[in-house]
């Protein structure tokens, strides 16, 4: 599976910004896709995922302000991301084939995109 990323950049903290990532060359399975991001000098940590089987998860700290969907006729993820802090500002990144997943966790992903900046200026 190759996943294709778009958009990122910069924006003033309170905007917005969509990502998307684009799957071909294999199968989602039912533990769908996620988004990850990372800070500089720090773990790769889950953000948001959608799953067949288990919905959506998003971590605490996006819950109510990022919104994540997945086109299945187009192949593309989408990250909608609104009100924007500081702190979301990191290198984003799609995955898919995680080894496992469950209605909280999302696991070892196998295919990742290649990352994009978000920077959120205050």
């Amino acid at each position: 599976v190759q996943l294709v990323q778009s958009g990122g950049g910069s924006v003033q903290a309170g905007g917005s910004m969509k990502l998307s990532c684009v799957a071909s060359g294999g199968f989602i399975d039912d533990c769908g896709q996620a988004w990850y991001r990372q800070v500089s000098g720090k773990e790769r940590e889950l953000v948001a995922f959608v799953s067949r089987l288990y919905g959506k998860y998003y971590i605490e700290s996006v819950e109510g302000r990022f919104t994540t969907s997945r086109d299945g006729d187009e192949d593309t993820l989408y990250l909608q991301m609104d009100n924007l802090k500081p702190e979301d500002t990191a290198v984003y990144y799609c995955a898919a084939g995680p080894a496992r997943c469950s209605r909280s966790s999302w696991i070892s992903p196998e295919y990742w995109g290649q990352g994009t900046q978000v920077t959120v200026d205050s």
